[in-house]
């Protein structure tokens, strides 16, 4: 036992930060799969597809991650079909992940020079051909910092999953506290985990962003 925490608890305890690096995962993925046609669709799509866009992303971003986490989780229940915690809070990820990266990913698409999609049209290509083959492999060049940035708020904000009782690394130290009632000892361990997880994508992203800024 150290501080009053059994090394049972402390197992608890890591077993809920594996399940935030997989909601995180879940969220991220989830994120890129409809944050990327967002963002083509902000930058590059028609005057309706923006307007659709554009307010898909106002409104997520309009409403508090714990609120789109209880409408996941108890609204599809009202529907009839019963949702398991992981799901729904891989759902609300999903929809916060990409309404700022399709945001994100609109500003770097928006950032390649305009001359690069002149000389694309110059040699005959497609709409589809330009973003894929000319635009897409800058803009990525422009996205990985601010994306891996990125995904530390996506690990931080999984700790919202607790308002709908999912177990990660809140949820467990929660618990753990509840059965010890020693917060600040085990909140300094949920802390440390936390910044244990974030601390070197914050490293790497900044790393990255400088090794971008002198290629340039």
């Amino acid at each position: 036992m150290i501080f009053g925490i059994t090394t049972a608890q402390l197992l608890f305890i890591l077993k809920g930060a594996g399940w935030t690096l997989v909601l995180s995962m879940m969220g991220f993925i989830g994120g890129f799969v409809v944050g990327l046609p967002a963002a083509l669709m902000l930058s590059r799509g028609r005057w309706w597809m923006r307007k659709v866009a554009g307010l898909y992303v106002k409104l997520i971003q309009g409403i508090p991650l714990p609120v789109v986490m209880f409408l996941c989780y108890f609204g599809i229940s009202i529907a009839g079909f019963n949702m398991s915690s992981l799901v729904a809070a891989a759902m609300a990820m999903t929809l916060y992940s990409s309404a700022y990266l399709g945001e994100i990913w609109r500003g770097c698409i928006e950032s390649v020079p305009r001359t690069q999609w002149e000389a694309a049209e110059c040699l005959a290509l497609n709409s589809r051909q330009r973003v894929l083959h000319i635009v897409l492999p800058q803009a990525v060049k422009i996205a990985i910092a601010p994306t891996v940035g990125f995904m530390v708020q996506i690990i931080k904000n999984s700790s919202y999953a607790v308002v709908i009782g999912f177990f990660d690394l809140t949820y467990s130290a929660k618990v753990v506290n509840n059965s010890t009632f020693e917060p600040f000892v085990v909140f300094s361990i949920a802390a440390f985990l936390y910044f244990s997880i974030c601390f070197p994508l914050s490293v790497f992203s900044y790393r990255l962003e400088k090794k971008l800024s002198r290629k340039k």
